[in-house]
């Protein structure tokens, strides 16, 4: 394959999103201004400009506007027609142009750079290797310091003592509700933008109900919606939304289908959407879905809550080619927690428990399949556990394992848990400490039961055997 030297392999779109980027965003522009190299660009007129950016920004320590760029074009090409008028039409495209993705033209452009600037830095590193000069050790430790810090920015670096009203003003933190009231109050309103949650719970207990209940509620509130689905079928999480809004059953649909569509009718006309989409369970990575996110809103469908049902399905770059799979695991909670600043969003996510989880009462975080960081890395956990005799009933025990916005640890004992109508409901609550006594009061319950049933079996053989004796007599 061979080396990219220029951004000329992009296309010319995005070099004037670049470009249009640079002298609208005067923060990503200060990040970048110096290690962008006009010859970076192709062709004459972009590298024209933004070595007149990089000019203008050396001089006077800001990034020019289009007017302070055009009167420099004025002046430098006044008695030349040609050029004036084409440096003018190109800064005039680049005034006009839409730019599709600013966050993908930043990472890429950034990155480029950074990869231009560290490859330089290890030619240095080994002209010194080479020439044997071991006493230069420190020297080459610094100049590859230096090349990864490009890019970093202290501009959210704040002294603790700025500004103290400012500080104890009302946060714009606008939560997405999951329509499960307990669970809402105690997330004050539920999950918000850059925060990432939790659902665990083990096989067949019910991940994607409560993964399709957040969607649907964050959808019925103005929210833009996306579900991401590996398992299971469209037709199938179409059903369990319409079974949300009507109340009937999947199986009872087909019987209320006038209904159902007057009701999906009104929902089409919210200027929000819910989109559902279903992914190969084996060999999607983040990148896959970063994709998919970026096309959705360059076709203006701005993701606000995006659930994954569930992570354990994603692969991470590394392991595609093998590596540590826990390793990997965490590399992936990383990169959906770092997407929830990148595309301004909240993120659910949904995971396996392990073997000890299934038909456990209560499930715990160290019964979290796979790698204990997906429990570290999240703003907030939600366990979902149910006995045989809990599913039998539709019950459940959730639990509020971790939250970083308000009180955890707290247990929802023999909650409405209906996987069929997607019904939840946490009327009845206690701590874990509470659930631990309610435990044992159980347990006594149970045994004097079984000691109160075995005396009634006793007392009625022993009837039985009276009645036998006097019929044979």
């Amino acid at each position: 394959m061979s080396e990219e030297k220029n951004f000329g392999h992009l296309g010319q779109t995005f070099q004037l999103s670049l470009l249009k980027t640079i002298i609208e965003d005067k923060k990503f522009a200060t990040t970048i201004v110096d290690v962008l190299d006009p010859k970076y660009f192709d062709g004459p007129y972009f590298r024209y400009l933004m070595q007149n950016i990089k000019e203008l920004h050396t001089r006077y320590n800001h990034v020019p506007d289009y007017v302070t760029l055009q009167h420099k074009i004025m002046v430098e090409n006044s008695s030349t027609d040609t050029l004036y008028s084409m440096h003018m039409e190109t800064l005039e495209n680049i005034m006009n142009h839409n730019v599709p993705d600013p966050g993908y033209i930043k990472d890429i452009s950034l990155n480029f750079c950074r990869q231009q600037v560290l490859k330089k830095a290890i030619k240095d590193v080994e002209d010194i290797m080479n020439q044997g000069k071991f006493e230069q050790y420190h020297e080459v430790e610094e100049i590859i310091r230096v090349a990864l810090q490009v890019g970093v920015s202290t501009d959210n670096v704040i002294d603790v003592t700025y500004n103290v009203r400012e500080a104890l003003e009302n946060d714009d933190r606008v939560p997405f509700p999951l329509g499960i009231a307990g669970l809402d109050s105690l997330l004050k309103g539920g999950l918000a933008r850059g925060e990432l949650g939790v659902i665990l719970a083990p096989l067949g207990v019910g991940k994607t109900t409560m993964v399709t209940k957040i969607a649907n509620s964050a959808f019925n509130t103005g929210a833009n919606v996306l579900q991401i689905f590996f398992e299971d079928n469209l037709k199938s999480i179409r059903k369990k939304h319409y079974t949300i809004w009507t109340g009937y059953s999947p199986d009872e649909l087909k019987d209320h289908i006038d209904e159902l569509e007057e009701i999906v009718r009104e929902k089409d006309n919210q200027k929000n959407g819910l989109k559902l989409l279903k992914l190969p369970s084996y060999g999607t990575t983040i990148t896959d879905i970063k994709t998919q996110i970026r096309k959705l809103k360059s076709e203006g469908f701005n993701v606000d809550l995006l659930l994954i049902d569930y992570v354990d399905c994603i692969t991470s770059e590394k392991n595609i080619s093998g590596g540590d799979e826990w390793k990997g695991e965490a590399a992936i909670m990383r990169q959906l927690e770092s997407m929830t600043s990148e595309f301004d969003m909240a993120i659910w996510v949904a995971t396996q428990g392990d073997r000890s989880s299934i038909s456990s009462e209560l499930v715990n975080s160290d019964q979290m399949g796979g790698s204990i960081k997906k429990a570290q890395i999240g703003h907030v956990i939600i366990s979902i556990g149910k006995t045989l005799e809990q599913k039998e009933h539709k019950l459940a025990t959730m639990a509020l394992l971790k939250s970083r916005i308000g009180d955890d640890g707290i247990v929802f004992q023999n909650c409405g848990f209906n996987n069929e109508y997607l019904d939840i409901n946490t009327e009845t609550q206690s701590t874990l400490l509470g659930h631990e006594e309610d435990k044992e009061k159980r347990k006594q319950e149970r045994i004097q039961e079984v000691y109160r049933k075995r005396l009634e079996d006793d007392e009625i053989r022993k009837n039985n055997k009276i009645k036998d004796k006097n019929e044979k007599i």
